[in-house]
């Protein structure tokens, strides 16, 4: 019997992953649920120093890709093309093994719940991570400050004009409609930007082939950014560098009307939509509580 009929005579989505042939296995839902686990055990368990240079670099990444997507929009003035070239950015972060808080935040707490990582590890790794994200954004600012501006000599280049209105749209856009409003528009946006990004992480692993991985990642990250949700690690580049450009906001304006709200919302997303949403649809369980399939 060839092993197509044999995946057919047992549904893909009931099946446990090990009773199916190895040439199928990659590409069962199930078995996705287990690579999220493995990653989430190997990001917990990375050094703070690993993960803080992983974090910088990846940073570094996405402040480039994001020059890059303001670029193309103030040349043409259509924000979906941005959106069309921004997933560049995660895909390089993800083939390279660098560092993306926002993915790590449904990965690693889901290593947690499977008893794969303590509370402690889960803690440190996202604490070390958004701490090189604040160190990497910052020092990438810079480099937008210094390429944009031409060392400070003029601050009318379109790429600058761009990010301060996105960036005061990021801010005071949501301070203009009250706290009630603003700071709960704000969290449901990261909610479901984080959703989406987390699902490119977990894409990523459907898939051994590159061509395919690229593809997989690129879709989700394409639809956040085409959306203009809100995504904290582009947030802590965006801001800073639309402040040194002249954009008028304030510490204050960028961590309580943006930057905490959003990591808060990036976390219920990843964590609870993609980590626990995932493994509750293939497994039937919630991820704390015993696997179904090992009683099988």
């Amino acid at each position: 019997m060839s092993p197509v009929l044999t995946v057919e005579s047992t549904p893909a989505s009931d099946a446990h992953p090990d009773r199916l042939p190895a040439a199928t296995r990659d590409r069962v839902p199930t078995d996705v649920v287990d690579r999220m686990v493995e990653s989430g055990a190997y990001k917990a368990h990375r050094s703070s120093r690993k993960v803080f240079v992983q974090a910088v670099l990846g940073s570094f990444v996405f402040g480039a890709v994001v020059m890059l997507a303001g670029t193309i929009v103030s040349q043409t003035g259509l924000p979906f093309l941005g959106a069309v070239v921004f997933p560049m950015a995660f895909v390089i972060v993800i083939l390279l093994g660098l560092e993306l808080v926002t993915s790590s935040m449904g990965l690693v707490p889901l290593a947690w719940w499977r008893k794969r990582a303590t509370g402690r590890d889960t803690l440190r790794t996202l604490g070390v991570a958004i701490a090189g994200h604040i160190v990497g954004c910052a020092l990438f600012a810079l480099v937008f400050w210094a390429t944009v501006t031409e060392m400070g000599h003029t601050y009318d280049a379109p790429l600058a004009v761009w990010i301060r209105d996105l960036a005061l749209h990021k801010t005071h856009g949501y301070q203009a409609l009250g706290a009630g409003a603003g700071l709960s528009l704000v969290f449901l946006r990261a909610v479901l930007c984080n959703w989406l990004v987390s699902l490119g992480a977990v894409m990523g692993m459907t898939t051994r082939s590159t061509g395919a991985r690229i593809a997989a990642i690129w879709m989700p990250i394409m639809l956040f950014f085409a959306l203009q949700w809100e995504h904290s690690v582009v947030n802590l580049f965006v801001i800073p560098a639309a402040m040194l450009v002249g954009a008028p906001i304030t510490f204050g304006d960028w961590w309580l009307w943006n930057e905490i709200p959003v990591l808060l919302g990036n976390v219920v997303g990843a964590a609870v939509l993609t980590a626990m949403g995932l493994w509750v649809s293939q497994r039937g369980t919630l991820p704390w509580k015993r696997d179904t399939f090992e009683t099988l």
